[in-house]
């Protein structure tokens, strides 16, 4: 059985734990992987290092998407783009050293367009 099992990745101290924050981050990170492996293997190396680096690829959002409030504490809200030309989205916060992946949209969402 051991031979199955597969291995996670590891972090170093100075790099962020990944988590879903929801069911629906869960289902669209794996759609995504199954669609764009080696920008969302990237993505995961940028969010375990560097996520609150201001890129044009990722910025917090604005206006009434700026904040997130998970059990009654206010986060500032973050959107990753896998790929510059793609449609694909990951919207997330930071809780420490911890990014949960909020929602993770496979195409560009309405609430930004």
């Amino acid at each position: 059985m051991a031979r199955q099992e597969r291995v996670e990745r590891p972090i170093k101290k100075s790099e962020y734990e990944i988590r879903f924050a929801s069911n629906s981050a869960k289902r669209g990170w794996n759609d995504l992987r199954a669609t764009i492996r080696g920008p969302l293997s990237d993505t995961w190396d940028f969010l375990t290092r560097t996520p609150h680096a201001l890129t044009p690829t990722n910025y917090p959002l604005k206006g009434e998407l700026s904040t997130v409030v998970r059990n009654g504490v206010a986060h500032e809200r973050w959107q990753h783009k896998p790929t510059a030309q793609g449609d694909a989205r990951i919207w997330f916060y930071v809780d420490g050293r911890v990014v949960y992946l909020e929602l993770v949209h496979t195409h560009h969402p309405n609430q930004t367009k």
